[in-house]
């Protein structure tokens, strides 16, 4: 039998954690230079396109060593970014061992640190592996000070490699099995099998990727998913071999699939676990929560016919990907649609671009908001993440909003205007360290919905691109929270209202108010286009009226005739507001809910 060792790749985004796997697979063997595509692993067009990885992936690699030993070597993937911190951690219980890639030119940046103290949290072993050292500006003795200031690593342990050149991947695989210690867990124990990763495939149903701890799983075996007490047969097991590959059993330590008829990844829970159900493991597996949506936006469709398209394209998607919450919702101004619930706001980019590419539609979705909590004067308190379900403000004792940790980490010159940006968007507790020459860490307490609209790209231009920033949720405080709504011809646009902090409104008012006059095409009559909260208008802009040139007519003769003509047409103009609707085209909408993110 081979001996086996779990390990996964973490790094902050873009410093080479998909090339460094695309070379391990190769170098096993996997794949031949004819079939080499980059970024083996992500399987979807948005993942190659953004250079990210959204969907964990598992593969194992057969390895011969130095000394002739022979090795099964797990590889599970994980997301980069901070929307599926949760995926990751899972991902991370299951290995006992992690390749901490660290970007010679770069160096140390925020994600790095966090994801070195999820690995700390689940007590792996770290191999730090100092990647890109074919670059001209590869400073490795700087990113090796890094590693044991900043990290408290030994520098000496660090693989020098360059995944792009294939320059050392010998020595990572060497470093694998030398540091990474094998799992421990009996096969004659009761199964516990941890679900890190679940996808559907239309013809099998659903395919659990697992870690197997303790015990062994067969076809044939009536599992249990200890979350929710389902019961399914097993059909199928085996390993990830890129393609999937049948064996006769899985056992203790090892990391593959299991097929069992499960009709939808909803009812696979990530994190869960999968025992026998006539011999069930005593207590689950430590680290089990539901994943809960963070942000939240509603989806119409363009075209109010293809309502029907959109909630079929959802349901599908839905069956790929548990985390997604939604329910139907409607507007008087863009029709029927949907409230969704998301991780983050990459989250909700990445399904909105799934949804337009692989089910061809067209869609709008309104700016991106939070779950408040309301504290009422009765005593009830009520959590609402739509504007259109703010309570009545007489009835509002108290209000709060969800706040983040921030940790940035700048080059030490970008400090004052970092600092500014965390002041300016209601920052709390801002703060910074010196974590080695040059470098800094700014630490900030953040409302979570001042970072939802353009936060990381004003820090990327400020800091001319060497920004790097990592965040986790911390808890809720107390806020000034009003309802901003806005009037078009004095009458409310339900899809445009927006729950925002006082200090705030004046301003996000004032930018609606411009683009619609930019949008929204010239009537008969004048169009007030208002911000208000509750019956206080705090913004406004007027689009003028077409206007036909009465007094035309009139050559010469006595100033009170003109005047006579105004007035009647004055009176005509004041009639037709009454009564006349302002049309408000849908580019409109569009154009302020896009210049919203």
């Amino acid at each position: 039998m081979p001996e086996i060792r779990n390990f996964s790749i973490i790094a902050h985004i873009d410093h080479g954690k998909s090339t460094l796997a695309d070379r391990l697979i190769e170098k096993a063997g996997l794949i031949n230079e004819r079939n080499r595509v980059d970024q083996i692993l992500d399987n979807m067009d948005i993942e190659r396109e953004r250079g990210i990885t959204i969907k964990s992936q598992a593969v194992t690699l057969p390895y011969r060593s130095k000394d002739g030993k022979e090795y099964e070597l797990n590889l599970i993937d994980t997301p980069g970014h901070a929307d599926f911190s949760y995926e990751v951690s899972r991902a991370l219980a299951s290995c006992e061992g992690v390749l901490l890639v660290i970007d010679a030119s770069q160096g140390v940046q925020a994600q790095t640190v966090a994801n070195m103290y999820a690995a700390v949290e689940h007590d792996l072993e770290i191999v730090p592996v100092i990647n890109k050292i074919d670059l001209p500006s590869a400073d490795i003795e700087r990113v090796k000070e890094q590693i044991e200031e900043e990290l408290g690593l030994d520098p000496d342990m660090a693989i020098l490699c360059s995944a792009k050149e294939g320059i050392g991947i010998e020595d990572v695989f060497e470093a694998i099995v030398k540091y990474i210690p094998p799992p421990s867990g009996s096969a004659e124990d009761p199964l516990r099998a941890l679900i890190f990763d679940a996808q559907y495939d239309p013809y099998r149903g659903v395919i659990v990727s697992c870690r197997v701890f303790s015990g062994r799983i067969k076809p044939g075996d009536t599992i249990l998913l200890m979350s929710n007490g389902a019961e399914y047969k097993v059909e199928e097991v085996g390993i990830f071999r890129l393609e999937r590959q049948k064996k006769n059993f899985l056992s203790a330590g090892e990391v593959g699939y299991i097929i069992a008829g499960i009709k939808s990844v909803r009812d696979t829970r990530i994190g869960d676990t999968i025992t026998h159900a006539d011999r069930p493991a005593s207590e689950p597996l430590p680290g089990f929560r539901e994943v809960k949506s963070v942000v939240f936006s509603s989806i119409y469709p363009i075209s109010s016919e293809d309502y029907n398209e959109l909630a079929d394209a959802l349901d599908k998607y839905k069956l790929n990907d548990a985390a997604i919450v939604f329910q139907k919702d409607s507007s008087p101004a863009l029709g029927m649609g949907f409230r969704c619930g998301f991780l983050g706001l990459l989250h909700l980019e990445i399904v909105q671009e799934r949804l337009e590419r692989e089910y061809g539609l067209s869609i709008i979705m309104t700016p991106p908001s939070v779950q408040y909590k309301f504290l009422l004067k009765n005593g009830e308190e009520i959590v609402i993440d739509n504007p259109a379900s703010y309570p009545d403000p007489s009835k509002i004792q108290k209000s709060f909003e969800p706040y983040i940790k921030a940790s940035i980490i700048i080059p030490d010159k970008y400090i004052g205007p970092v600092m500014d940006l965390c002041r300016e968007r209601r920052g709390e507790n801002v703060r910074f360290d010196y974590i080695s020459k040059g470098r800094v860490e700014v630490k900030a307490d953040l409302p979570l919905a001042e970072i939802l609209y353009d936060f990381y790209d004003k820090l990327k231009s400020i800091t001319r691109g060497y920004g790097s920033f990592d965040y986790e949720i911390a808890d809720y405080r107390e806020s000034d929270l009003v309802k901003l709504d806005i009037l078009v011809n004095g009458k409310k646009v339900d899809a445009l209202s927006q729950i925002v902090h006082r200090s705030k409104a004046r301003q996000r008012a004032l930018r609606i108010c411009e683009k619609l006059k930019e949008e929204i095409p010239r009537h008969l009559f004048k169009i007030a286009i208002q911000g208000a909260i509750g019956g206080t208008i705090i913004a406004r802009t007027t689009i003028p009226p077409y206007r036909k040139d009465v007094t035309a007519k009139c050559y010469g003769g006595d100033v009170t005739r003109k005047r006579k003509l105004l007035e009647k047409q004055k009176k005509g103009k004041k009639r037709m507001k009454m009564i006349g609707s302002v049309n408000i085209p849908q580019s409109a909408f569009v154009s302020v809910l896009s210049s919203e993110k």
